[in-house]
């Protein structure tokens, strides 16, 4: 890998580097060499070292989320610096200057930091936000995706350092499901505090399994449901009080093994977008409880409020998309805590890059957890 500064204030990368492109539903990835990268001030080239295959990258593969193709899919991963843009180097989301050699992750959202969202403190809904992973690739953004061996970020990205001790399968969902999970508990606990609450969490996935941790670790109860017996299983296994097999009976005989549950929950996260998990939750609502709705976005129905209700009830509905750049500093330090070898189980096989219809497969067939992809 060499770097010239030319005279233009920005900076030529030349090397061995290459990326796996989505073409479109039913057509073959083609893996194409990117011989050059110039990076401008603020920008910064990483060496992939690991990427999950997130939901949505599957559902985009399948056809049910559109994406704009040709594409480089992925935004769930982790690396390390190798080049940085001319000028002075991008800051880490806590205020340090970032250097080559520094292991990171990223966020999946680059904001403008100046439209009316921006200002009000919604960076991840920006008007011209841009996207790792969902953007159509363009001339000079080739490597705008983390199935490749190398990611262009761009100016204003979040970064965030991470420690060399932790495992790469442990610290690459940060980018996505953990930080999310924790945009979810900030809209909560902006009105009821999570310790000493009941939770309830609906949807044991990556996303649920981690938000059942971290509201374990911050003094909850937790009570999860989800259809699979796997996955309520494993939400035992990382913290679970109780546990609901995803119908209105189950989610009420859950909340009856829990003392402290009695009037139902404080606190709630659906994540699966089941449009029936979202109305079985609406009826196990405590007085002035938090719903936080996260798994809702792809169509699927639309679910019936009684105003009255939520009126006498003082019920709170908060929805939360994407996360601002806060939120994954804080899914790192939480990651630094965690319990490394429960969280690497929540990653199956690790496949090479040129493997991808059979990391894919393996993709689907896994329940809540996430496959691996390498550079090859």
């Amino acid at each position: 890998m060499t770097t010239t500064v030319p005279a233009s204030a920005t900076s030529q990368v030349s090397g061995d580097m290459s990326a796996l492109v989505f073409r479109g539903v039913g057509r073959d990835f083609e893996r194409i060499a990117v011989p050059d990268v110039l990076l401008h001030p603020g920008e910064a080239l990483v060496a992939v070292e690991l990427a999950t295959i997130c939901g949505s990258d599957l559902h985009t593969i399948d056809g049910t989320r559109h994406g704009n193709t040709p594409l480089v899919l992925g935004h769930e991963q982790v690396g390390r610096l190798v080049a940085l843009g001319p000028g002075p180097a991008a800051q880490t989301v806590d205020g340090r200057a970032v250097s080559v050699g520094m292991r990171v992750v990223w966020g999946v959202a680059v904001d403008c930091g100046r439209c009316r969202y921006c200002r009000l403190g919604l960076p991840q809904k920006c008007t011209t936000l841009r996207k790792y992973g969902h953007e159509r690739m363009q001339r000079g953004w080739e490597l705008a995706g983390g199935f490749a061996s190398h990611a262009h970020l761009l100016a204003r990205t979040p970064i965030v350092e991470v420690p060399d001790s932790l495992p790469a399968e442990m610290l690459a969902p940060a980018s996505c499901a953990t930080a999310t999970v924790m945009a979810a508990f900030a809209a909560a606990a902006s009105i009821r505090s999570i310790s000493g609450e009941t939770v309830a969490i609906s949807g044991c996935g990556m996303l649920g399994l981690t938000a059942i941790a971290i509201a374990v670790a911050r003094g909850a109860t937790v009570i999860a449901g989800d259809p699979d017996p796997e996955r309520r299983a494993a939400a035992r296994l990382f913290g679970a009080t109780a546990t609901a097999d995803g119908t209105l009976s189950g989610w009420q005989s859950a909340f009856a093994e829990v003392p402290s549950a009695s009037h139902g929950y404080g606190i709630a996260l659906e994540l699966s977008g089941a449009p029936a998990a979202v109305q079985q939750l609406l009826q196990n609502a405590d007085i002035g409880a938090v719903l936080v709705l996260v798994g809702s976005v792809f169509p699927a129905g639309t679910v019936p409020i009684d105003p009255e209700t939520t009126v006498r009830g003082m019920l709170t509905i908060r929805g939360v998309h994407n996360y601002a750049p806060q939120h994954l500093l804080e899914a790192v330090r939480f990651l630094e805590r965690a319990n490394p070898q429960a969280f690497t189980r929540l990653i199956g096989s690790v496949h090479p890059l040129d493997d991808i219809e059979v990391a894919l497969d393996a993709a689907r067939s896994r329940s809540g957890a996430r496959t691996a992809l390498v550079p090859s």
